[in-house]
């Protein structure tokens, strides 16, 4: 073990390599060692920070990925507004920008500087004595959010700066962007976990800055670009053009595609080039920032309340291309949505050939009036798969065809439902193959059937060779077959065989949940399983009785009305039946009765179960969940962090357990 002052040495040599090696990698895209290498060094430097915690600061390299999550963003004060720009869409108007520009400072002479606008979100950085110490977002201009934690995760977001210049407190402002392939690949994954999809990358990378949880901020491939360094010493330089040039001296990655423009010519030079040009960047840009360079005149010029008088964008009007609808297909998702997609005449768009467009659902096909042989206007924007704009009436024929949502799914055949109040069409069917993978990982998940060794490389091998097409296929496996797949062997075979028969004992109450009706999650389940004692008596039951049940609706009951109709999820129950699949409610008789008429309060977080599990685990034994804590109650649970319960509990002498207590209540 080293002694304090070598160990201080060591930290500081190896902070200093890790910060000089981020700024190659990251700032000036010229990596001098290998990813591997990198990793090693940070691995190294946080090693000797746990065996010297005293030593650890917060602009440490390791400090930067996700602290702990926030409550809310505080608001914080711009110390100079941060102001939009004024947006011009033809040269006339930049050529009276121009104008009233010279107008202003009664002279002809005035040099431009040229800048990629951005698609993406403005924040400022504050650092003092060379270390970043707060940073937010734009917001109003006046007031952002202190996203300081979420900043930080950027790594090319100087944590800490080399400062020669000896600066005491300074300011940057810059873009938060995301690179195109970076922001396919988080929908792409947004996709397989069912989440909303992002429209554009401008969005995503709002989202990524604005997350409570810093955590999932250092998880996404940020970037960004600076623009701007104010100073309260004026005296460093006199044009902007030279403040871009600091701005790269001190470490900050500022955008290569900067030109300095002697005349406004010079400037329509650069909005023709970046026309075609700007296709061939892997990020979004939307338009140029224009800007006087010298300081001196910006001063003289100022602002309004809304945008500076010296600076102004120019925005390129969104592509948009005109183009036939050679047809209308509907494909299936994962979950079972059924989304229309206009197959397109080629055309060529911004530098790519679309062939396709997406018609989000059957609402906005009316809504457009888009038909099959159409001669329709698409534009691509900043979204990935272009969008239909609109119809060209005056192109009908008349030999146009309307287009209606299929009556049963394109991918399986089983019948297909609009939910209640929602615009999107699903499938029905358990059995449907689009749906296969997605319906065996969830049929497999511990709070469903909970078959244990089940996982994606396997359902994906098992659906792959076709031994798998639905859950009843599962039960009838043999461990040769099994052994035979990639990464498995017999004794992997057999673990997975006795796990799907065990699931065999599961109840009511899991397999309803497995078989991943729409709307009929966890709770909805057990609600069921409670108030059924067999899937014979629950398929049978009318729409009223099930919604008779207590916190089951009218959304639910269809759901499940609409699965039993299904004459292809009958077969499936029918065999998983006469597979030894149990049917009935499982209520454990013996459990029944541990904590009979026990009233009892939760309160704080729970480490092992969710609020839901412990209440589950409570009224399966006979006892009571209540909301407030009163003279009848007999246990207040806690967790951590637990409220103004656990205190009432104290006054009204009520015992209060852990989780630890309540499982040997129930083990006993």
């Amino acid at each position: 073990n080293m002694n304090k002052s070598s160990a201080k040495e060591k930290i500081n040599l190896l902070r200093d390599q890790i910060n000089y090696h981020n700024r190659k990698y990251y700032v000036e895209d010229a990596p001098s060692i290998s990813d591997y290498d990198y990793d090693q060094l940070i691995n190294k430097l946080k090693k000797l920070e746990q065996e010297h915690p005293e030593l650890i600061i917060p602009e440490s390299p390791t400090r930067r990925v996700g602290g702990e999550p926030a409550e809310e963003f505080k608001t914080v004060e711009h110390s100079i507004p941060m102001l939009s720009l004024d947006n011009t869409y033809s040269k006339e108007e930049l050529a009276d920008f121009d104008k009233r520009a010279r107008k202003g400072l009664d002279e002809n002479d005035i040099e431009y500087v040229v800048e990629l606008k951005i698609d993406g979100l403005g924040v400022s950085l504050v650092y003092e004595n060379g270390i970043l110490i707060r940073g937010a977002t734009r917001g109003d201009g006046i007031h952002g959010e202190d996203v300081t934690g979420n900043l930080r995760t950027i790594r090319s977001v100087p944590l800490k700066i080399n400062n020669d210049m000896g600066l005491k407190k300074f300011e940057v402002r810059g873009e938060v962007y995301f690179n195109r392939p970076d922001f396919e690949k988080i929908n792409h994954q947004r996709e397989s976990a069912e989440e909303p999809l992002f429209a554009n990358p401008r969005n995503a990378a709002a989202g990524s800055i604005r997350l409570l949880d810093p955590r999932i901020t250092a998880s996404r491939p940020l970037k960004i670009f600076f623009y701007n360094i104010l100073l309260d010493d004026k005296t460093l330089f006199s044009t902007h053009y030279e403040s871009l040039k600091t701005l790269k001296t001190l470490g900050f990655r500022i955008n290569p595609n900067t030109t300095f423009c002697k005349s406004l010519d010079k400037v329509f030079r650069q909005i023709e080039l970046w026309q075609e040009k700007k296709s061939s960047l892997n990020y979004d840009v939307d338009g140029l920032v224009i800007k006087i360079n010298a300081f001196s005149q910006q001063d003289i010029l100022g602002a309004t309340s809304k945008h500076p008088r010296w600076a102004i964008a120019y925005k390129y009007p969104a592509e948009q291309a005109i183009t036939e609808v050679e047809n209308i297909t509907v494909q299936v998702g994962r979950t079972g949505s059924l989304t229309p997609v206009a197959k397109l005449k080629p055309v060529i768009i911004s530098g790519s050939t679309v062939a396709r467009a997406t018609l989000h659902n059957e609402d906005e096909i009316k809504r457009k009036d888009i038909r099959i042989g159409d001669t329709i206007v698409i534009e691509k924007g900043g979204e990935i798969i272009p969008k239909v704009l609109r119809v060209l009436f005056d192109k009908r024929t008349g030999q146009e065809k309307v287009f209606s949502m299929p009556q049963k799914c394109p991918a399986c055949n089983a019948g297909v439902y609009r939910p209640i109040g929602e615009a999107v069409t699903r499938c029905t069917g358990a059995t449907c193959p689009a749906q296969l993978k997605e319906r065996l990982q969830h049929f497999a998940s511990r709070k469903a059937m909970d078959i244990d060794h089940l996982g994606t490389q396997i359902i994906d091998q098992l659906v792959k060779k076709g031994m798998v097409k639905n859950f009843a296929d599962l039960y009838l496996l043999s461990e040769k077959k099994v052994a035979d797949l990639e990464r498995m062997g017999e004794k992997s075979a057999r673990n997975l065989l006795e796990a799907i028969d065990k699931s065999k004992k599961a109840g009511l109450n899991k397999l309803l949940y497995g078989l991943g009706m729409r709307y009929v999650g966890e709770r909805a389940a057990y609600l069921l399983s409670n108030s059924f004692s067999s899937m014979e008596e629950l398929k049978s039951a009318p729409k009223d009785k099930i919604e008779s049940i207590h916190e089951i609706g009218p959304k639910v009951s269809e759901s499940i009305i609409y699965f039993f109709a299904e004459k292809k999820n009958m077969q499936i129950i029918d065999k998983l039946k006469g597979l030894g699949v149990n049917m009935e409610s499982v209520k454990s008789n013996e459990q029944k009765d541990l904590l009979q008429g026990k009233q009892f309060v939760l309160t704080g977080t729970l480490k092992k179960y969710s609020r839901n599990e412990a209440k589950e685990l409570i009224i399966n034994a006979g006892g009571r969940v209540t909301s407030s804590v009163t003279k009848n109650t007999d246990y207040v649970l806690a967790g951590k962090k637990p409220g103004s319960k656990h205190e009432k509990a104290k006054t009204l002498n009520i015992k209060i357990i852990d989780e630890k207590i309540l499982k040997k209540m129930l083990d006993t």
